[in-house]
């Protein structure tokens, strides 16, 4: 008995927070593990389930059973705010995953462990009521969890009016720490500022730890970490081909929410000399106002360079009429892309991103010099980073009003394309490239946390 347990494939659940930036790290740590002999099976909610994932190929190797959010023929978009969509979630999909976790077990099915993205801990509470380990997965940086678990603990008192100084990371200044912190209260999200501190509620019952990030990244900050919690370091979870190349059929990411005309931007792409395209996107959430679309326009225009730019459907009607109108053949815009392909073609020199982590370590890991402009959440945070600590760009400051001059990411837009800072930034981002490959391929740090967890699960 003992013999044939050893020789079974563990069994995983993992269930995502359901939004892109939050599913795709998961399903990708997911691939790892079957690429390793673990069966996984996926838990997503009913609509993403239904709308997205069941006309995915890319998550065509997972067992897939769905659970409700409360919101099945609408998700998210359904709710009335973000406070009644994590409510309903918190509610329901306990109940649904707890129904489903005794239906595989009826149908025969061990569970050895159960992943959980950290926004949602509850799935933590459910796992034990069945006896089931379970990890929580951080999708955002640990530098800013950290800041987070001192908020959660009252050790940093919000709303901020002065400096941060937390274990592993320089002093922070108070609007360089995380959206939630600096403008903490009862107006400003306060469903998902909840969200964001209570991963950290149960988090001590967790038998695992897991983190979207990758040793030597973030050294000193996981080590301090790992004092706390059972650390299982394991990104970055790009897909395989853009890092080791281990996993033949691991091309794209396993979901994207928005459509892309791919062949007319790579095309186009193509045509430019190397190092030569800034690349500007802020991601699939965050909104600029019209006047801040404008500067970014005209920033973009005087900066003359060539410019591939996201603009999402619903905002391109705060784009500048005169802008449009001018055919300078310097830029283009599109509605979305794949992001990954972008930031691997040599004729991109430079990513003007909001510093989501994804995005963060999207470009860290291809190796792209960044001007950081961040919106909200955990974005001031990124930026520092990326400037301050890993040295792969600068940060647009904002002025008075809140707002990014042209001026200033002209300014910016140039320092990285063509001068010294942008060399420093371009060999910087080269080394931290070599070591996000060497981080997952074989016998690298993340290969081996991924490998631990597996032998945990076996014995």
């Amino acid at each position: 008995m003992g013999d044939q347990q050893t020789n079974k494939s563990p069994h995983v659940l993992l269930i995502p927070y359901p939004s892109q930036g939050h599913m795709n790290p998961i399903i990708e740590f997911g691939k790892r593990l079957i690429s390793k002999g673990v069966k996984v099976t996926l838990i997503p909610t009913i609509y993403i389930s239904n709308t997205i994932i069941s006309h995915n190929t890319n998550t065509a190797s997972f067992e897939i059973e769905p659970i409700s959010d409360g919101f099945d023929e609408h998700g998210y978009a359904g709710a009335s705010s973000s406070e009644a969509y994590i409510e309903k979630f918190d509610e329901v999909g306990s109940k649904s995953l707890g129904g489903l976790i005794n239906k595989l077990q009826s149908e025969g099915n061990t569970i050895d462990a159960i992943v959980y993205d950290s926004f949602i801990p509850w799935a933590l509470d459910v796992a034990m009521e069945f006896g089931i380990n379970g990890g929580s997965f951080f999708t955002q940086a640990c530098a800013v969890n950290n800041i987070y678990y001192h908020v959660y603990k009252g050790l940093i008192p919000v709303p901020l009016v002065s400096s941060v100084l937390v274990p592993g990371l320089p002093q922070f200044e108070c609007w360089e720490a995380p959206s939630f912190v600096h403008n903490y209260g009862p107006y400003y999200y306060p469903g998902l500022t909840n969200v964001v501190l209570n991963q950290f509620a149960n988090i001590d019952k967790a038998r695992w730890v897991f983190t979207n990030t990758f040793y030597k990244l973030e050294e000193e900050v996981i080590e301090w970490m790992k004092k706390m919690w059972p650390m299982k370091v394991i990104g970055p979870t790009l897909p395989s081909m853009y890092l080791d190349k281990r996993l033949e059929d691991d091309k794209d990411y396993g979901i994207n929410l928005f459509n892309a005309t791919h062949s007319e931007y790579m095309n186009w792409l193509s045509d430019k000399a190397k190092g030569s395209v800034v690349y500007v996107s802020f991601g699939s959430i965050a909104q600029l106002g019209p006047e801040q679309m404008q500067e970014v326009a005209w920033g973009l225009n005087e900066s003359n360079v060539n410019f591939l730019w996201v603009v999402r459907a619903g905002e391109t009607e705060k784009l500048p009429k005169e802008f449009l109108e001018l055919k300078t053949g310097k830029g283009l815009i599109v509605s979305w892309c794949k992001q990954l392909d972008v930031l691997a073609h040599e004729s991109v020199g430079c990513f003007v991103t909001h510093c989501g982590f994804n995005s963060t370590l999207e470009a860290i890991s291809l190796g792209v010099p960044v001007v950081g402009m961040p919106q909200w959440t955990d974005q001031s945070t990124n930026g520092k980073c990326l400037e301050d600590i890993w040295g792969v760009g600068v940060r647009v400051k904002a002025d008075e009003k809140g707002m990014v001059t042209r001026a200033n990411i002209v300014s910016c837009i140039k320092e990285i394309m063509d001068g010294e800072r942008g060399v420093v930034a371009q060999n910087n981002a080269r080394k931290w490239m070599e070591l996000a490959k060497e981080a997952v391929s074989e016998g690298g740090s993340s290969d081996k946390d991924i490998d631990g967890f597996i032998c945990e699960l076996k014995q």
